[in-house]
């Protein structure tokens, strides 16, 4: 059984937050530059890129993550196809992902590209250099289900104090078991809980400096 979508609230008419969790779904200074600075650089991309590299995030809120990192592996000519696996509890319509969306004309061509898919409601996207999926559920339980490996996490989830569901020790283990060996985590929180819950996991972590205001990210790789 999934969840109703999440209709957002709109602040200033262009930044969607989350009702649910009282929590932008991006940046309100700039959603797409601190994308690049915590998801796309915090995992050493696209330096890492090559056929069937495989990207999973907890969060995937209004696909930002996704169409940044589709269009650094197009810029990047990395061969063969990215795989692409989002864990979202609470998707969003598609018509409020594809009005999020604009706000980031630096993405509109992938953007047109993907929008008639979040129209039908897609969970899955296949085209020749990507494949995406979405999981659909609460990641503790869905997680743990999964039969994949990513190369890199995106941690993306709401502020761990307003959504500590996606950031507990025990989803972090699941988040262990599901990673490649050598694969890397990146998020913008800088909480002392998560670091150890990652710690505790068998993560290696680093305190990285973060993107605009927030002073620290974290950075992880796995032992």
């Amino acid at each position: 059984m999934t969840n109703q979508p999440d209709a957002p609230l709109w602040r200033d008419g262009e930044v969607p937050v989350s009702p649910r969790f009282d929590d932008p779904y991006f940046s309100l200074e700039n959603g797409l530059a601190e994308t690049r600075h915590t998801f796309l650089t915090g995992n050493d991309l696209p330096d890492r890129f090559r056929d069937g590299f495989h990207v999973a995030e907890l969060g995937f809120g209004t696909g930002l993550n996704l169409l940044a990192t589709l269009q650094l592996w197009r810029e990047s000519s990395t061969p063969g196809q990215l795989r692409f696996t989002s864990f979202e509890a609470f998707p969003m319509l598609g018509d409020d992902m594809i009005r999020a969306q604009t706000a980031f004309p630096e993405l509109s061509t992938i953007a047109e590209e993907l929008a008639p898919f979040w129209r039908e409601a897609a969970r899955e996207i296949d085209l020749p250099d990507l494949r995406f999926r979405m999981v659909e559920g609460d990641a503790r339980a869905t997680l743990p289900a999964w039969d994949g490996a990513a190369d890199a996490w995106f941690l993306d989830g709401f502020s761990p104090a307003k959504n500590p569901e996606l950031w507990g020790e025990d989803l972090m283990r699941a988040v262990a078991r599901h990673t490649a060996p050598g694969g890397t985590i990146a998020t913008y929180t800088a909480a002392g809980h998560v670091r150890r819950a990652l710690e505790a996991a068998g993560f290696a972590v680093a305190r990285v400096p973060g993107y605009g205001r927030k002073r620290h990210m974290t950075r992880a790789e796995l032992y």
